[in-house]
């Protein structure tokens, strides 16, 4: 039996524009190739503003579906815009790692001050080394007015059924953009059992003051700075198992 919950925690007496519109979708767990066990998924923002401070909570489940341990991962995409995705990976390697069968999730995030638009990929390109190395190739840039710190490109690749195979986020160098300037980065997927069965992927880059250019337009966006705080929670009784949050009925 699969059970979908969602609770809500409303704080300043200000409630969600839509309920359940912020899920994570496309999650499984995986045996690397260094013998790690890696949880992976991506967040989804259906709602109408942007979000931050995103944290996957999750917990470990043994054959018996006793919990082993909760661990804690955040989004690698800081601040998650309308419509946009951030993948998150939670890697384990120790005693936690041998005994976990499965997982459960739980999401809690606030909602952020709107960011301009302007953190652009312009070019990207998938290949191989002559080691057989899967890697990322590309260019980003900023139209902002004014200079980025901190950028980062953050990569998302996916498998043949469209889970989340892999991610990885890198800074180019230097990781700071002038306006209308652009910078070349490489991202590197040494895992070799996970790089086999890659399909296809997806690029955001963010900076300290700038979001990505979204992959299709967005409304107007509306500005509710951490006054709500949403938690979901998601049980998977299988690592492969990918759920969308349609209401809080218990799905039998």
């Amino acid at each position: 039996m699969k059970k979908i919950f969602i609770i809500i925690i409303i704080f300043a007496g200000i409630t969600p524009l839509a309920f359940g519109d912020v899920i994570i979708q496309n999650d499984q767990q995986y045996i690397g190739d260094d013998g790690a066990l890696h949880i992976v998924g991506e967040i989804k923002n259906n709602l109408d503003f942007p979000l931050n401070q995103i944290n996957v909570h999750v917990t470990l489940l043994d054959e018996n579906n006793f919990i082993i341990q909760t661990k804690e991962v955040s989004s690698l995409v800081n601040v998650i815009m309308p419509g946009m995705k951030g993948p998150f990976d939670l890697v384990l390697t120790n005693y936690e790692a041998k005994k976990t069968e499965s997982y459960s999730l739980k999401l809690n995030y606030k909602i952020s001050p709107p960011k301009n638009q302007v953190i652009d990929i312009i070019e990207s390109e998938l290949s191989r080394d002559n080691y057989n190395n899967l890697m990322i190739t590309g260019t980003v840039t900023n139209r902002g007015d004014i200079t980025a710190n901190t950028v980062a490109v953050i990569a998302t690749l996916y498998d043949k059924d469209g889970n989340v195979a892999a991610v990885s986020r890198v800074h180019p160098e230097p990781d700071y953009l002038r306006a209308e300037s652009n910078a070349f980065f490489v991202i590197a997927i040494p895992d070799k059992i996970q790089a086999s069965g890659i399909n296809e992927y997806t690029l955001i880059a963010e900076s300290e003051e700038y979001a990505a250019v979204p992959e299709f337009p967005v409304g107007t966006l509306v500005l509710l700075v951490g006054a709500l705080t949403v938690y979901i929670g998601i049980t998977r009784y299988s690592g492969k198992i990918t759920a969308n949050l349609i209401s809080a009925t218990n799905l039998k």
